[in-house]
C-alpha cells in the first residue's frame, strides 16, 4: 500500500474529565450515567448525532436480554440504570409489550426507534453528562501504562479528550486497540458472528400478518414453500428470518439479511473495503426480501419500505483479552462468579453461513432452572492499560461467549459496572486494584440486581 507523510501537529484539547466514554450504544448509555450518578464529570463521544447504538443506527428495534426465567416464571432480571430509561421511554409511549419466543424461552421487548433516541438524550442531560456527537476516535496517546488523551475528529477538525479514567463502549474496541490492548477478532477462524442490515415495512395489516407469521417457524416455511413452487425466483440469505411488529402494529422489523465477504466468510467490520461493500450488498438482500414479502406473505401485499438501518447491524468484531475471558461453557453452564456485576439472561445465539444455531443453558430444561449466567468484574479489565475499561461486545469474551452476552441487556449490566468503578477509582489507582465488594456495594445500592 502506499503512503502519504503526514506532518506532526499539536491538537487542541477539547476538555478535561474524570471519566471519557467512547460510544453511545447501552453499554455507553449506563456507563456514562452511572459514572456521572456518582459524582465524576464525564464526556460522552459518539460518532453519530443520536444514541442508541446498534439499538437505532443499527435498527435492532428491541432489547433482548433484560427478561430470564427463574424458578419457572419469567422475570426483568437486568435493572438499574436500564430501569430511568424504561420508564422515561414508557412515559412517551415508545415501548411495546414484552414478546416471548423459542416455545418460551426468551423474551424481548420492541421500542420506537425515535423514543430511544429522544428518552436517551433526556436521560443524560438530566444526570450531567456532556455529550460529543459526531466525533470519530482516531488515536491514543499514552503515558507509560495510562491513557492520557483520546484522539477524535470533529467537524472543527482533529480534538484531544483527557480524563481521569476511559471507557470503550465503541462495540469494536477502538479506544483499546488503539491503547495497544490484545484483541481477538470473529472466531480466529476468519469469519465470526454474520452482520445483518436491518430494515422496517410499514402498512402491514396486522391480523393477516399474524395469522400468517406466527411463530418463528411459520415465516421459515412460507421461504422454503415459495422456494420449491417458484424455482430460481426468491433467494435468501439464511433461514430464520424473525419478522416482529413493532409498537405500532401496522409497522414490522425484519431481522433476516446475512453479510458475507467475498470469500463467503462474515463480514469484517474492521475492514473498510468490506464495510462499504457490505453496506451495498445489505441493502439489495433488503430490496429482495421486501419482494418476497409483498407477494407470498399475507398482509403485505401493499406494505411499503419504511427505514432501512443507518448502518450494518454488527454483532462481533474485535474483544479485548481482559484478566478474565467469559466463555460459551460459562453460558451453558450458568455460570456464578465471586465478582458478579449483573446477570447475562440470553442463550448462545450463533449466526452461522445460511442459519441461526441457538444453545441454551443445560438446566433450561428444567421447570425451575436459573437459565442465565453471571457477568464477572474481569471481564472489562485489560491487563495493559491502568486507566481503561472495555464493556460491550467488545468486552473480554470468546466468540462462543459474545455470541450471547453481547445484546442490550448484558451491555446494560456491564456499562453500569464499568461507569460505577470509574467513578470510585482515583487518579493514582489502577483497574486491576478494584475493591469489587465496595463496587458490587454501590451497584446494589445504585438498584442493580446481582443475583
Amino acid at each position: 500500500m502506499q503512503s502519504v507523510h503526514e506532518s506532526a501537529r499539536d491538537v487542541p484539547v477539547y476538555g478535561e474529565f474524570d471519566v471519557v466514554v467512547l460510544g453511545g450504544g447501552p453499554a455507553g448509555l449506563a456507563a456514562s450515567v452511572s459514572a456521572s450518578n456518582n459524582g465524576a464529570s464525564v464526556l460522552l463521544v459518539e460518532r453519530y448525532g443520536f444514541l442508541g447504538g446498534m439499538g437505532t443506527a443499527g435498527g435492532v428495534t428491541n432489547f433482548a436480554g433484560l427478561y430470564g426465567r427463574k424458578n419457572g416464571e419469567m422475570r426483568q432480571v437486568v435493572h438499574g440504570v436500564v430501569d430511568e430509561l424504561l420508564a422515561r421511554m414508557a412515559s412517551m409511549g415508545g415501548l411495546n409489550r414484552p414478546q416471548d419466543g423459542m416455545q418460551g424461552r426468551i423474551r424481548v421487548q420492541s421500542y420506537d426507534v425515535s423514543i430511544l433516541k429522544c428518552a436517551a438524550d433526556q436521560m443524560l442531560v438530566a444526570s450531567g453528562v456532556q455529550i460529543l456527537f459526531h466525533a470519530w476516535a482516531a488515536a491514543v496517546v499514552m503515558q507509560e501504562s495510562k491513557i492520557d488523551a483520546l484522539l477524535v475528529e470533529t467537524k472543527s477538525g482533529r480534538r484531544a479528550v483527557r480524563a481521569a479514567n476511559f471507557i470503550d463502549c465503541s462495540g469494536d474496541a477502538d479506544l483499546a486497540h488503539f491503547a495497544g490492548v490484545p484483541c481477538e477478532v470473529g472466531d480466529g477462524q476468519g469469519s465470526g458472528l454474520f452482520p445483518t442490515t436491518m430494515f422496517r415495512v410499514g402498512h402491514v395489516e396486522p391480523d393477516a400478518a399474524l395469522s400468517a407469521v406466527g411463530e418463528f417457524a411459520a415465516i421459515n416455511q412460507a421461504m422454503a414453500k415459495a422456494q420449491e413452487d417458484k424455482p430460481g425466483k426468491y433467494r435468501f440469505p439464511r433461514e430464520g428470518a424473525i419478522l416482529r411488529p413493532q409498537k405500532n402494529p401496522t409497522e414490522w422489523r425484519a431481522n433476516v439479511t446475512q453479510i458475507a465477504n467475498a470469500q463467503g466468510n462474515a463480514m469484517d467490520a474492521t475492514d473498510a473495503r468490506q464495510l462499504s461493500d457490505g453496506e451495498l450488498a445489505g441493502r439489495q438482500q433488503v430490496m429482495d426480501y421486501f419482494d418476497f414479502l409483498r407477494h407470498e406473505i399475507p398482509g403485505f401485499a401493499n406494505a411499503s419500505l419504511v427505514d432501512i438501518a443507518a448502518q450494518i447491524g454488527i454483532r462481533e468484531s474485535r474483544r479485548v483479552v481482559g484478566q478474565y475471558v467469559l466463555t460459551g461453557e460459562d453460558i451453558l453452564a450458568s455460570s456464578r462468579f465471586n465478582d458478579v456485576i449483573g446477570i447475562n439472561a440470553w442463550p448462545m445465539e450463533l449466526h452461522v453461513a445460511g442459519k441461526i444455531e441457538w444453545q441454551f443453558p443445560r438446566n433450561s430444561g428444567t421447570a425451575d432452572g436459573q437459565v442465565d449466567n453471571d457477568l464477572p468484574w474481569r471481564m472489562l479489565v485489560p491487563n495493559e492499560v491502568k486507566n481503561l475499561l472495555v464493556a460491550g461486545r467488545c468486552a473480554s469474551m470468546t466468540h462462543e461467549g459474545q455470541s450471547a452476552a453481547r445484546v442490550s441487556g448484558s451491555c446494560f449490566v456491564m456499562g453500569q459496572a464499568a461507569g460505577t468503578a470509574a467513578a470510585m477509582l482515583g487518579a493514582s489507582q489502577s483497574f486491576i486494584d478494584m475493591d469489587v465488594k465496595a463496587l458490587q456495594h454501590r451497584l446494589k445500592h445504585d438498584g442493580a440486581c446481582l443475583d
